[in-house]
């Protein structure tokens, strides 16, 4: 029975390492390579093989609006943290705590991307501690340019639609160079249910948060 429970174990931990050394060549290849497909783009795919609306554009062909916007919705302290804001978790877990239920995460644009790229919804322990290497790693291995970069071209804007091109076109027809200031804040607030604001874009929610992105993407900071 012991030893049944030991090489349970080490299968556990080889899974588990073999995870970590997939994320890492993953991450080492797209450091100078574009992110053409992510997990939830795969999870998205196979639930009804319906095809995925996804057009990469690199950093520079994305409008600064749309920058400032999903920095200023998604994470204000995104060019100072180093992948975890300690202060807004903790806000987060306060939040909750008087709801009793969950109201806030409080993940970061890291967080958020390496979930899309290696994970999928699903919540447990060990798919959140895998995360958070994940978040780490990259952040010691990409720029906080290329973090943003991929993150706006990974994101997901309604019903298999992913990425910013993809969004803008879609919402706009028009590219994702192109967004103004309103529509770059229209694009950011629809990201925590952008299923439902699909459908519904004229949501009191939706637009009172859009009025706020307006407000607060100008002091926000981007990378170079």
């Amino acid at each position: 029975m012991k030893a049944f429970i030991v090489r349970g174990l080490l299968i556990i931990m080889s899974v588990l390492i073999l995870i970590q050394l997939w994320i890492f060549s993953s991450l080492v290849y797209w450091r100078s390579h574009d992110v053409e497909t992510t997990m939830f783009m795969r999870w998205t795919y196979f639930s009804d093989f319906k095809p995925i609306q996804h057009e990469w554009r690199d950093y520079g062909d994305i409008s600064d609006n749309f920058k400032h916007a999903i920095i200023a919705a998604e994470d204000a302290k995104f060019v100072d943290h180093h992948g975890f804001d300690w202060d807004g978790i903790e806000d987060a877990l306060q939040r909750n705590l008087k709801k009793d239920k969950v109201v806030a995460g409080g993940s970061t644009i890291s967080q958020q991307l390496a979930k899309n790229l290696f994970f999928y919804n699903r919540r447990s322990f060990i798919r959140k501690g895998q995360e958070t290497i994940a978040t780490t790693m990259m952040e010691r291995m990409w720029t906080k340019q290329r973090i943003l970069e991929v993150y706006m071209n990974s994101v997901e804007f309604g019903d298999h639609i992913y990425g910013v091109e993809a969004a803008a076109q879609h919402y706009f027809g028009k590219s994702a160079k192109s967004l103004t200031a309103e529509q770059a804040a229209f694009l950011a607030a629809i990201l925590p249910n952008p299923k439902y604001y699909q459908d519904h874009r004229d949501d009191r929610k939706l637009n009172y948060r859009k009025g706020l992105i307006l407000k607060y993407m100008r002091s926000t900071r981007i990378p170079d």
